[in-house]
């Protein structure tokens, strides 16, 4: 699942597309005034097992890590007119492998959000999203190119009732589809309809009661021994949300509560019970920083096998802000996945692994608009050997220098 509101992190499995591919989000943060500026970006990485080969298969060619390079330039516009603001971001990138050029890929981040207020009682925001990156091979077992383009369009309105009391509604429909013909079968479009009554008293604390309807469609059915697997599904969630700032220092987010999923594929067709995430921050007057999270929810998986997975996870994060122009972050996740049994695994056991990762990432402010900055990577996986998942690690090595002219 995925609460845009509460801005959860990704995944635990670093997506090695993610890695490849320099946010365009990144350009839009350092955006400080209004207008048009040009962005470019350059970027340098090693990965000592960039397949995520499992140790106990051969390497690709023999080979396990490669490096690559990659070249960013596109256009960042921010804008605000009388009430409204609009924000664009528009970026294309080429990276290129030194070994496995066979991935070598155009990626493109096209950004568009329009932040909206009719009178004083209504505001919200609209917005469209489309980008391209290789997708990631943490549970697909291949050396070929396989490029994901996401398509997302939303819509979020709000109505203040009440000096305390406010009423949202969103809709979301998001699109994901693989070039590679194996990995066809997570081609899917997801839309959620989610509505909001939302009380936020004197304080800058406030709660939410959300009713949420998500249903994901897959235009491919998965084969299975026992004939076909149906991944379509729907999705009920009546969920708690808490903003909780207490004195300034810490602060809570809690989206959590009833969830029911309907899916022929997953185990007996419909599974309930308690989903959430919990975030929370704390941030005393010093120069360092701190923040953890936990979690329980469905997350799909990009896997020529399964959908989707119940994950189980916890993480925990410091950053450190080193002078006005270095700041040190560090973060540190493990997550357990289920993934229960389906018809075509009667009787098999293991079905479940843990993921763990671990980063360093230092950020160099050298001017107003020249970032730099270099990190580190881990990321590890248990296996499951009953769906031919096996165990690996893997390091990465990254560079990346972006500027606003």
């Amino acid at each position: 699942m995925m609460h845009s509101c509460l801005h959860p992190a990704r995944p635990l499995a670093v997506l090695a597309g993610a890695l490849f591919l320099l946010p365009a989000r990144q350009a839009g943060a350092q955006q400080q005034e209004e207008g048009l500026q040009l962005y470019g970006g350059i970027g340098w990485g090693h990965d000592d097992n960039l397949l995520r080969v499992p140790d106990n298969r051969p390497a690709f060619q023999g080979k396990r890590s490669d490096r690559w390079r990659q070249l960013d330039a596109g256009v960042v516009y921010n804008k605000r007119i009388s009430r409204q603001r609009v924000a664009l971001v528009a970026k294309a990138s080429k990276v290129q492998f030194d070994h496995f050029r066979q991935l070598d890929y155009d990626g493109r981040d096209l950004q568009a959000t329009w932040f909206w207020e009719v009178g004083n009682k209504f505001d919200g925001q609209a917005g469209a999203l489309v980008d391209k990156t290789l997708a990631p091979y943490t549970d697909f077992f291949s050396d070929e190119r396989n490029v994901r383009e996401r398509r997302r369009q939303w819509f979020d309105a709000g109505w203040k009732m009440h000096p305390s009391w406010k009423l949202r509604s969103s809709f979301t429909r998001e699109r994901y589809e693989y070039e590679l013909l194996s990995q066809r079968f997570n081609n899917r479009t997801e839309k959620a309809s989610e509505l909001e009554l939302l009380y936020t008293p004197k304080s800058r604390s406030s709660v939410g009661l959300v009713a949420r309807r998500v249903k994901g469609d897959y235009p491919f059915r998965r084969p299975a021994t026992a004939g076909v697997l149906v991944d379509d599904f729907t999705q009920d969630e009546l969920k708690v949300r808490v903003n909780w700032d207490a004195k300034g220092a810490t602060t809570l987010q809690v989206l959590a509560g009833y969830v029911r999923r309907e899916q022929p594929s997953y185990g007996e067709g419909s599974t309930s019970g308690f989903n959430g995430r919990l975030n929370a921050t704390y941030q005393p007057r010093g120069k360092i920083s701190y923040n953890a999270s936990l979690w329980r929810e469905f997350a799909p998986i990009e896997s020529t096998i399964v959908s989707y997975t119940l994950n189980r996870g916890a993480s925990l994060g410091a950053s450190w802000v080193a002078s006005g122009k270095l700041k040190v972050d560090a973060q540190a996740a493990y997550e357990q996945r289920a993934f229960n049994p389906r018809a075509s695994f009667n009787g098999a056991g293991g079905l479940g692994d843990s993921l763990r990762s671990a980063s360093l990432r230092a950020t160099w402010q050298a001017r107003p608009k020249l970032q730099v900055s270099a990190g580190w990577q881990h990321q590890s996986r248990s296996g499951s050997e009953a769906l031919g998942l096996g165990k690996f690690d893997a390091n990465t090595m990254m560079v990346n220098a972006n500027v606003l002219f």
